[in-house]
């Protein structure tokens, strides 16, 4: 089996058994702001357009990119759907034309009319994705590889149980824009900065020694930042506040925790993989590695002189005139409060939208009362949540009445944020969630979390086994140290004595002292945290 990295978290996977294109991503996204790195604009389209399969994770614009799809790929292919609980995906493929699809069941496994077998892990909380992300495993009959993607799964066995892996491809890097767009003090974005770049390559071990793959490819992200207004997002000197690492920066890392199977895997690279366990890399010419390695800022200088004109159009684009924002909003959105008692509960605020002016007239000041659940101008109400963007955005954004604006505004880190106290996860579940599909399943899975019923041992305590947050298995993800149970899948933190979230004020541990007769002996154990 060949497999080819096409950029980002796009692979081209070929064998005598068919071929699958996956996550082609090559248009600037999110308003211009992310684009692929390094840079793919060189590959052929041709071979890729013309795959047997094409497999889209998930609907965030640095996986699937229809302006590509709509040019390049033959629209025969056959496309292979996760088992999303919201048909966004599906509808988004057929309006670009593809009539065949194979409707994949979560982590069911699947042969192909081409002898390919394949099996899909789909993940469908609020906060997978744009309501949805997944992974790919594929078996050609002698070769084995996982499609992690950004994908985070929770639960173990599927993709063991599909079979030994020869090749585990992974994200590593960032895709957030917490914490450089929010108004904390310089030392707490150093450090929060500092946390989550470590974390998020920790996490990624836990994965890579869970699947224990013979060979493992670290790959989509991070994306580059090439708009004057986002220069200095990008990781130019290895800042360990800065949450992109790269492929250099994580294989680094991997090599400290002594491990040695990882591969280098840039845009442009192929891998051989074998059923004997072997791998023969055709690495990009290694003086192109050494320019993107070493002289960062001057290859994306470069970079930029290509890809800025097609920025320029993207902004040129957004609607430069004024309309009835909380008018559209109050038609719109506020119906979808009045229906969401979940939503509303967690949320227990109000979030300010200041609409920053371009044209030279007033600023606008929106509210979003969770209390009340109306929309309206801003009268000095207390509010927790405040989020600033320049207005051409917020117009698109309402104007096509965009059901998920994390996949368009947020990601896009087009915007300024501050909060009053902790990450509150209802918040970003909510701006995604701005239709009544989306708000229906969103509502629905809250209401079905909210019971508990597996249970695990943690530090003489009784908890509940899986994370409040994303159903995560703690004996899996979690540890405990000094009182505090961690679940690594996002770093939430948890007083092990009453439950309470350390890192976010709208989740719970249901926990109690264990039972001093050892009656409670028969649950799994949540490890201790090693020192260090």
């Amino acid at each position: 089996m060949r497999i080819t990295s096409i950029g980002h978290a796009g692979l081209f996977i070929e064998s005598a058994a068919g071929s699958i294109v996956c996550d082609p991503w090559f248009t600037p996204a999110y308003f211009g702001s992310w684009v692929p790195f390094p840079d793919n604009t060189v590959l052929d389209p041709a071979p890729l357009g013309a795959a047997d399969y094409l497999y889209v994770s998930h609907l965030h614009r640095d996986h699937f990119d229809p302006d590509w799809l709509a040019a390049h790929m033959n629209k025969d292919a056959t496309v292979l759907l996760p088992d999303f609980a919201v048909p966004d995906l599906r509808v988004a493929l057929e309006d670009l034309g593809f009539r065949h699809f194979v409707q994949t069941r979560n982590n069911e496994a699947v042969t192909l009319d081409s002898g390919l077998r394949v099996l899909i892990n789909a993940l469908v909380s609020p906060t997978d994705g744009p309501l949805g992300d997944s992974g790919l495993a594929v078996d050609d009959g002698r070769v084995r590889i996982y499609n992690q993607n950004d994908s985070r799964p929770v639960e173990a066995g599927p993709i063991e149980e599909f079979g030994p892996l020869h090749g585990h491809f992974l994200q590593y890097s960032g895709a957030i824009w917490y914490p450089m767009v929010y108004d904390f003090p310089e030392r707490m974005k150093h450090t929060v900065g500092t946390r989550k770049r470590r974390n998020g390559m920790a996490r990624a071990l836990k994965y890579i020694e869970q699947y224990q793959a013979a060979h493992v490819f670290p790959f989509a992200g991070p994306p580059c930042f090439l708009d004057d207004e986002l220069w200095e997002f990008n990781d130019f000197d290895r800042d360990e506040a800065n949450v992109f690492p790269d492929q250099f920066v994580f294989l680094d890392y991997l090599r400290e925790q002594g491990f040695e199977k990882a591969h280098l895997f840039l845009t442009g690279t192929s891998v051989e993989l074998t059923g004997d366990g072997g791998a023969e890399l055709e690495q990009i010419p290694e003086r192109e590695v050494a320019r993107i390695r070493d002289d960062r800022r001057g290859y994306l200088t470069d970079y930029k002189k290509k890809v800025q004109p097609v920025i320029d159009g993207i902004l040129r684009a957004l609607p430069q005139d004024r309309s009835d924002l909380v008018g559209q909003l109050q038609d719109w959105v506020q119906p979808l409060m009045e229906t969401a008692d979940h939503t509303c509960s967690g949320l227990n605020g109000r979030i300010l939208l200041e609409v920053e002016a371009v044209d030279g007239g007033p600023d606008e000041q929106i509210v979003f009362d969770f209390l009340d659940r109306k929309i309206k101008q801003y009268a000095d109400e207390e509010v927790r949540y405040s989020f600033r963007a320049k207005r051409p955005l917020i117009e698109k954004l309402v104007r096509e009445r965009t059901p998920d604006w994390v996949n368009e505004l947020f990601l896009s880190c087009r915007f300024q944020a501050s909060r009053k106290g902790p990450f509150n996860e209802y918040v970003y579940s909510f701006f995604k969630s701005l239709s009544v599909e989306h708000m229906t399943f969103v509502e629905g899975y809250y209401a079905e979390s909210a019971g508990v019923e597996d249970f695990a041992l943690a530090d003489g305590h009784v908890v509940q086994r899986h994370c409040p947050h994303l159903k995560a298995d703690l004996t899996r993800f979690g540890t405990v140290r000094d009182g505090v149970l961690t679940c690594a899948l996002h770093g939430w933190e948890f007083d092990i004595d009453n439950g309470r979230c350390l890192t976010s004020d709208d989740r719970k541990l249901v926990t109690r002292p264990a039972s001093p007769d050892g009656a409670d002996a028969q649950y799994p154990r949540i490890p201790e945290a090693e020192q260090g």
